[in-house]
């Protein structure tokens, strides 16, 4: 999913102003290693489907927290100081906690829509963040002067990805695998789109000054703990596998595979790239997640073809959530370059 989420990596931008040049040949690697990481999150997921889905969201944050908190302590040791007393105050870890409550709002719905709708479906609906901002921003500029009025050309592509989500569900009760298409199902995975973006807009303020591993560990840690209750209160599953069911060898390897693959290689290694290829390019390569999604779960776990009207309206989509990352990340850098050129007119 991740998963990430590319809206919250524009702060690196004046780290990619530093590092122009040739791009080494090993980071296109791992670009493409890592969007097959975040890819495989769903496929994953749904192969253990008979965990609970909250519970199931739990077990991938909580074995995720386990593999960032090693990073995060050999973070803490190289911080400074003055980073470190930023860390502890309370505005901070309340914007944490924001945080890790949206991330698990994220996982619980997203998760959920995997049970009630085609991977597909749930991947491309999902990934739709950057279609939510953009109704954020056209409900919010006219009453916070902070929030940009959208680009007309953001708005013209959010248009088009509700004209392609209109035409997937054309195909409502069509077989996918062993999973049906339903309307609820992709509210969900939408929902879940909805949620993620205060996750990004916590990332956004945060990792302006706070390490990777500083503020990924205690989020997703707080998730981890977050949905076990709701699990407890909701689902029935959490006294037959145990609120850390996932140490069982059953399940062990794929959980393991969820935090390894899709969480430390998938967002970290997108987080690396980001050090030295424009937002541009990465935030565009994630929006193929759903492809790259359907296909780990075509050839690896049999989860069948989409549907005619899956195929138009998700390329429809997607073609539309490429125009509304493309012309953000330009107006985003067109600003940063307007704010260095009007430092250097002071200097």
């Amino acid at each position: 999913m991740a998963t990430a989420r590319m809206q919250s990596y524009r702060i690196h931008e004046r780290d990619i102003m530093a590092h122009e040049g040739a791009v080494p040949t090993w980071v296109w690697g791992l670009l493409i290693a890592a969007i097959c990481g975040v890819s495989s999150a769903g496929a994953l997921f749904q192969h253990v489907e008979e965990i609970p889905p909250l519970l199931r969201a739990s077990w991938r944050l909580q074995l995720t927290s386990i593999v960032l908190a090693p990073l995060a302590l050999f973070q803490w040791r190289a911080t400074p100081d003055d980073v470190k007393s930023m860390f502890w105050t309370k505005e901070s870890w309340l914007l944490l906690l924001a945080s890790g409550l949206a991330l698990a709002a994220h996982f619980g719905a997203w998760v959920a829509s995997l049970d009630e709708t085609s991977l597909t479906h749930s991947l491309l609906f999902v990934t739709a963040h950057p279609l939510v901002i953009v109704i954020g921003m056209l409900v919010l500029a006219s009453f916070h002067p902070s929030v940009r009025t959208p680009h007309r050309t953001e708005i013209y592509g959010a248009m088009v990805c509700f004209l392609g989500a209109g035409i997937t569900l054309l195909d409502n009760g069509a077989s996918q695998g062993d999973q049906t298409v339903t309307v609820f199902g992709d509210s969900l995975a939408f929902l879940g789109a909805v949620f993620v973006v205060g996750y990004i807009v916590v990332g956004r303020i945060l990792r302006t000054w706070m390490p990777i591993f500083l503020y990924a560990f205690p989020v997703t840690l707080i998730g981890a703990i977050v949905l076990l209750p709701f699990s407890y209160a909701l689902e029935t599953g959490i006294a037959d596998f145990g609120a850390v069911g996932w140490v069982d060898s059953e399940y062990f390897i794929w959980f393991l595979l969820l935090a390894l693959i899709a969480g430390l290689l998938g967002h970290t290694g997108l987080n690396t790239c980001l050090r030295y290829i424009s937002p541009l390019v990465v935030s565009t390569a994630v929006t193929f997640e759903p492809v790259l999604g359907s296909l780990i779960g075509w050839l690896f776990f049999d989860t069948g073809i989409p549907g005619t009207w899956t195929w138009i309206g998700g390329f429809i989509l997607m073609t539309g959530l490429v125009l509304v990352v493309y012309t953000s990340e330009r107006v985003a850098l067109e600003k940063a370059n307007n704010q260095n050129a009007d430092a250097a007119a002071l200097d």
